[in-house]
């Protein structure tokens, strides 16, 4: 059963209980070194920093560093994974994807509009907004300017308010009131931002920064185009999400939420934005771009609230644990409901989302191995998840997806050179790293599937090989041995 947490502040706590968070009194600079901390505890990986004392800002405003980062626990290092979608804390990486993949087929339901909220609990309006007192970090050397968004949720609606949408797009900082909102045309919101655009009238957005640990991973989650992330997590929870109207659009928010930031995106006026660190790993220096500017309205919030911050970049962060399991997610259950003979699914964290790897059945009926990797490549790649996957590796169930050293046993033992399958003419997504700037700016570029797929299967028992491993070993003599392991002077 799911124990599903119904607020930021909530899943803070939660983190606490579990030995999750580090509590920063010491003061810390918004301006590099807040984000170099979060960075290190990404890559140590250690507790999430919870940041008291932010130099320059207002006071009673935290930030929470790596929310959804890698635990320091090495036998169950996605502890903050399982706690997001209220599963057990030792719920293992595969089986997070597995469960999750469900998230599509739940009965949607509706959120339940409430009068106020906590997030209510303070309002501003015009002059009195200062978005250059929150504690928004500079992240990186080489980005353009400092991030208010990068963990929180952007929502806005279809003008003729059938579909509503809450997704995460990073947002930079452009005045007291202003915001460069990146709008990308293929991507959900940028496709409700053009309807509006069609029309000639600004569009309303709200900004929530602090939001249930649920409702961010859905905001990461490929849902189908014209699906309402907040009935579907409705669904997920088994209840109506409590929301309320915002103060100056009629956009309808979490309650809980521990910011909101409210207004209307121009249509016309647009502002530098970028570059910024993104989730392959790199600083893109010089890669300016315009983007529309988001006019802010009001700016409602808890008492001492907290904001979320990820620190994008070089694996495992949120893009590569929110992101990469959800996108994973949203592919196995395309490929289960298409009846392939999967097994497991998984997008490997240091891979920072440019791999898919996907487990077959050894004991499938298909003579033509072949056939079956590239119709399984090919159906990752038309789905809406799959738009952002550029390599997939097909390999036997007895390959655990998300371990590495497995992938890469199978990749270097069982992939064929001439089974490599290069698919020109492609649609790419323009953040993938290795792109030419050619490509980047067409999105169109040359996406591939590794075959790791064995012929053991059909080969006479006499003949088929044995694993070279522990594994490999009769699983009593495996037990015997793992009970006397200290016995044996280890």
């Amino acid at each position: 059963m799911l124990q599903i947490i119904k607020s930021f502040r909530e899943y803070v706590e939660a983190l606490k209980e579990n030995h999750e968070v580090v509590t920063v009194k010491k003061e810390v600079d918004w301006n590099l070194e807040m984000s170099a901390i979060a960075r290190r505890a990404y890559d140590l990986p250690a507790p999430a920093p919870l940041f008291k004392n932010i130099k320059g800002c207002t006071p009673g405003f935290d930030v929470l560093g790596a929310p959804v980062g890698f635990s320091p626990n090495k036998n169950h290092p996605c502890i903050r994974i399982a706690l997001s979608l209220g599963l057990p804390i030792d719920t293992p990486a595969t089986k997070l994807v597995e469960e999750w993949s469900r998230l599509p087929d739940v009965a949607p339901i509706p959120p339940h509009l409430v009068e106020t909220g906590a997030c209510k609990e303070h309002k501003l309006f015009g002059d009195d907004i200062d978005l250059t007192k929150l504690p928004i970090p500079f992240i990186h050397y080489g980005d353009g300017g400092r991030y208010i968004n990068t963990y929180g949720i952007f929502i806005a609606k279809t003008p003729d308010g059938s579909w509503v949408n809450w997704a995460i797009s990073r947002a930079m900082l452009d005045g007291p009131r202003t915001i460069a909102g990146v709008v990308i045309p293929t991507q959900d919101f940028g496709k409700i931002f053009s309807e509006w655009k069609e029309i000639g009238k600004e569009m309303p957005f709200a900004l929530c920064l602090g939001v249930d640990p649920a409702i961010a991973m859905i905001a990461g989650y490929p849902l189908p185009s014209r699906v309402n992330e907040c009935d579907q997590i409705g669904g997920w929870y088994g209840e109506g999400v409590d929301v309320v109207k915002c103060e100056t659009n009629d956009l309808l928010v979490p309650a809980s939420s521990e910011i909101v930031i409210e207004g209307f995106a121009s249509l016309d006026t647009v502002v530098t934005e970028g570059p910024m660190g993104e989730y392959g790993g790199y600083v893109w220096c010089g890669n300016h771009k315009t983007a529309p500017l988001f006019k802010v309205t009001a700016m409602t919030h808890r008492t001492n609230p907290i904001m979320p911050i990820c620190v994008a970049g070089v694996p495992t962060e949120e893009n590569h644990t929110n992101w990469g399991i959800s996108i994973a997610a949203s592919i196995q259950n395309v490929l289960r409901n298409q009846g392939f003979p999967i097994k497991k699914c998984f997008i490997p964290f240091e891979s920072a989302a440019h791999w898919f790897v996907v487990s077959v059945d050894r004991n499938r009926k298909t003579e033509d191995d072949e056939q079956l990797a590239l119709d399984i490549g090919k159906a990752v790649f038309a789905s809406k998840g799959g738009s952002y996957i550029p390599k997939v590796f097909v390999v036997d169930d007895d390959i655990n997806p998300s371990d590495l050293n497995q992938v890469v046993w199978a990749l270097a033992t069982r992939h064929h050179p001439a089974k490599r399958v290069a698919i020109e003419n492609q649609y790419i997504f323009p953040l993938v790293a290795y792109l030419s700037q050619e490509e980047k700016k067409a999105a169109v570029s040359t996406r591939v599937i590794y075959n790791c797929l064995t012929p053991f299967h059909m080969w006479p028992d006499e003949l088929k090989p044995a694993e070279a491993s522990f594994r490999g070993y009769p699983e009593e003599l495996q037990k015997h041995v793992i009970a006397n392991w200290e016995e044996y002077g280890f």
